[in-house]
C-alpha cells in the first residue's frame, strides 16, 4: 500500500514553523535549570575529547580518562577563578582614590551648569559613602538577585561536572544513538557527519580561546606602555568580553577609559585607549579571527546579532555565549537535507548566498 503525501499550504507551513519556534522558545525558558548545565556540559565535553581520547591511546580505561579530563579542566578553571579574584581585589583597593577624583570632576560640571543655565543640579555634592551604603542597603534585594542570576544556582554548579562526565563517558553511545535516529540513511555516513559538527564546535571554541589569549596580551601591553593601572585586569577583562560579538568589545572598552580618565591627567590616556582598543579589534576583525577561527562558524552579522538577543532574552549572559556555537551546528544540520538548505543559506554568509544563487 502506497503512502500518500501531504502537501500543505505555504501559509500553513509557515504557521508550523513559527509554532515550533514559540514552543521551542517555551521550553528553553522553562527548562532553564536543567538546559543550561545541559548545554555548557556538552559545550564542555567536546573540548575535553581530544584530551581523552589522548589518554586513551595511552591505554588508559575510558572511565579514568575522562575522571583525569574533568579534572584538568576543573584545575584550569579554579586557577583562572584564582586569578580574576585577585585581580578584582587589587582594582577595589584603588575605589577610594578614584571616588575623590569622580568627585572633583562632579564639582566641576556642577559648577559649570549653575554659571552657564542657573540650574543647581545638586551632583557638586559628589559621591558620599554613607549614601552608597544606604542604596545598597535599600536594593539589597534586587542586587542579590542579579548576583545570583549572573552566578547560576548551586544545581547548575553541580549538574555542570556530572553532566560533562557521562557526555565524555557515553560519547560513543550517543553517537549510535543518533545514528539510529536516520534509519534511511547510512549509519556511518551519519557518523560522520556527527563528527563534523562535534568537530565544528570544537575548531570554533579552540578558536575563540586563542584569539581572547592573543587580545589579553596585546590589549595589557597597551595598559602596560600607556601606564595604566592593573593592565593585567582591563586587558583580560576585554578580552573575556570579546566572546560576545559587537557588544563584548565595545561594553570592555568604556572600564579602562573612564578609569584612565579619573587617575590620569589629561585627556592624551583615555584617547590613546580607545584609539589603540579599536585598532586591535580591527586587527582581529580582519586578520586573528578570519585566520584562527576561520570559516568553523560561518554565519552573518545579522543572524549572529539577532541570535545575541534571543539568547540573552531567554537565557541571559549564557545564552550568549552558547548562542553562537549552538547556530553553527544549526547550520550544519540544515545543510544536510534539500528541503532545510533554505534555513542554512538564511544563516550563512552573504558571499556564500550570493554564489549559491549565481549557481
Amino acid at each position: 500500500m502506497s503512502q500518500s503525501n501531504i502537501n500543505l499550504p505555504p501559509y500553513l507551513k509557515a504557521l508550523a514553523v513559527l509554532l515550533l519556534i514559540v514552543v521551542i522558545v517555551f521550553i528553553l525558558i522553562i527548562g532553564k535549570s536543567l538546559l543550561v548545565p545541559l548545554f555548557l556540559a556538552g559545550l564542555i565535553s567536546i573540548l575535553l575529547t581530544p584530551m581523552s581520547d589522548f589518554f586513551e591511546t595511552k591505554k588508559i580505561s575510558r572511565v579514568f580518562s575522562t575522571v583525569i579530563s574533568l579534572l584538568s579542566g576543573l584545575i584550569l578553571f579554579l586557577g583562572l577563578m584564582v586569578f580574576i579574584v585577585f585581580q578584582i581585589g587589587s582594582f577595589s583597593k584603588d575605589i577610594g582614590n578614584v571616588r575623590e577624583k569622580l568627585n572633583v570632576y562632579l564639582t566641576q560640571i556642577d559648577k559649570y551648569i549653575l554659571e552657564n543655565f542657573q540650574i543647581e543640579s545638586g551632583i557638586g555634592n559628589g559621591i558620599d559613602k554613607h549614601y552608597l551604603i544606604d542604596w545598597i542597603q535599600s536594593h539589597g534585594s534586587s542586587l542579590a538577585e542579579f548576583v545570583f542570576g549572573t552566578i547560576g544556582s548551586l544545581s547548575i554548579v553541580i549538574l555542570l561536572p556530572v553532566f560533562s562526565f557521562f557526555f565524555l563517558l557515553y560519547r560513543d553511545h550517543l553517537t549510535l544513538f543518533l545514528a539510529g535516529l536516520f534509519p534511511r540513511h547510512d549509519k556511518e555516513k551519519v557518523k560522520k557527519e556527527i563528527l563534523i559538527l562535534r568537530k565544528v564546535v570544537q575548531s570554533y571554541v579552540v578558536g575563540v580561546l586563542k584569539v581572547m589569549v592573543i587580545l589579553a596580551i596585546l590589549n595589557t601591553s597597551v595598559l602596560l606602555g600607556l601606564g595604566i593601572k592593573h593592565a593585567i585586569f582591563f586587558g583580560v577583562f576585554a578580552a573575556v568580553l570579546n566572546i560576545v560579538p559587537y557588544l563584548g568589545p565595545f561594553i570592555a572598552l568604556i572600564l579602562p577609559v573612564v578609569f584612565a580618565f579619573l587617575t590620569k591627567d589629561g585627556l592624551f590616556y583615555p584617547i590613546a585607549i580607545v584609539v589603540s582598543f579599536q585598532l586591535i579589534q580591527t586587527i582581529e576583525a580582519n586578520f586573528l579571527t578570519p585566520k584562527i577561527v576561520g570559516g568553523n562558524v560561518n554565519l552573518n552579522a545579522f543572524a549572529t546579532f539577532l541570535g545575541l538577543l534571543v539568547g540573552a532574552s531567554i537565557w541571559g549572559v549564557v545564552g550568549m555565549i552558547l548562542i553562537i556555537p549552538s547556530l553553527a551546528v544549526l547550520r550544519e544540520i540544515f545543510e544536510l537535507t534539500d528541503a532545510t538548505k533554505p534555513y542554512a543559506l538564511l544563516l550563512g554568509e552573504e558571499k556564500n548566498n550570493i554564489e549559491s544563487i549565481k549557481e
